[in-house]
């Protein structure tokens, strides 16, 4: 089973959308971890600002970290092994580090299609 792990920098919140200004490309990030898990993917997600030890004792994100600084976050491993840095990955990335198909990409959310709503 493939598991991603994302370290996101400093947030307010566990998922970033909180507070009175939403960044849109963390709401559209949360809803894509969403359908990745419904999808039977293993994600792990840590915040700088809440979990940094998470951070200090993973030697792929302390190494990351010492080259790159704060600034370089995101970091997106897979597997143990970094897939992205630096911006958070579209549906379409995860699914492909997780093994799903294109179909499933394409078709409506998760949350909103059910199977016979002529939707999908």
């Amino acid at each position: 089973m493939t598991t991603i792990q994302v370290f996101d920098p400093a947030l307010c919140c566990s998922t970033g959308v909180c507070g009175v200004e939403v960044d849109q490309q963390l709401v559209t990030f949360a809803a894509d971890i969403k359908w990745l898990e419904q999808q039977g993917t293993k994600v792990e997600r840590f915040n700088l600002a809440q979990q940094p030890l998470a951070f200090a004792e993973n030697p792929v994100v302390k190494g990351f970290l010492e080259r790159s600084g704060q600034e370089g976050l995101p970091l997106i491993l897979v597997n143990g092994d970094v897939a992205l840095a630096g911006r958070y990955p579209r549906r379409a990335e995860l699914a492909r580090w997780a093994g799903i198909s294109q179909f499933a990409v394409s078709a409506q959310p998760a949350n909103t299609c059910k199977p016979g709503s002529g939707c999908c």
